[in-house]
């Protein structure tokens, strides 16, 4: 992993196993950064991907891998109730299987890089977003009381 600071936005390339989760909130520990948006794009070889069930309040998890185009990852990190950083992350996912292209994309809960991953992340600029739960749904939301 490597990455550099230009004016307000932070590029991060991430090489073959790294985890991309773990390591945008790594960078954000390290660089003091307590709420961003990030987007990216890459080569990857697994992902955890999460669809929220209402009726059970819990998420279902799938895991996809092989040669993975990393179309498109959108996300954010804030700061949770307990203080510690979080992200709510969503991704789209390209592959082929038996011939056919195919897709799969939802919320993320890891990805592992392949061959590389980039990533932009714009920390949060004069405030901190905090995520609160939802009792109701049990998912956490932007508080910013």
């Amino acid at each position: 992993m490597d990455y550099r600071k230009f004016g307000e936005s932070y590029y991060i390339r991430l090489d073959k196993g790294d985890e991309i989760i773990s390591s945008l909130l790594d960078i954000c520990g390290k660089e003091g950064i307590s709420s961003a948006t990030f987007y990216g794009i890459g080569g990857c070889s697994s992902a955890e991907i999460q669809t929220f069930i209402p009726e059970s309040g819990s998420f279902e998890t799938e895991t996809v891998s092989g040669m993975l185009e990393l179309v498109s990852m959108t996300g954010n990190i804030a700061v949770n109730e307990s203080g510690r950083l979080t992200h709510h992350t969503h991704a789209l996912f390209s592959y082929k299987q038996d011939g056919a292209h195919l897709t799969s994309g939802g919320h993320i809960k890891s990805i592992t890089v392949l061959y590389t991953a980039e990533i932009e992340l714009r920390p949060a600029v004069g405030g901190i977003i905090r995520k609160k739960k939802d009792p109701i749904t049990g998912t956490g939301f932007w508080n910013f009381d």
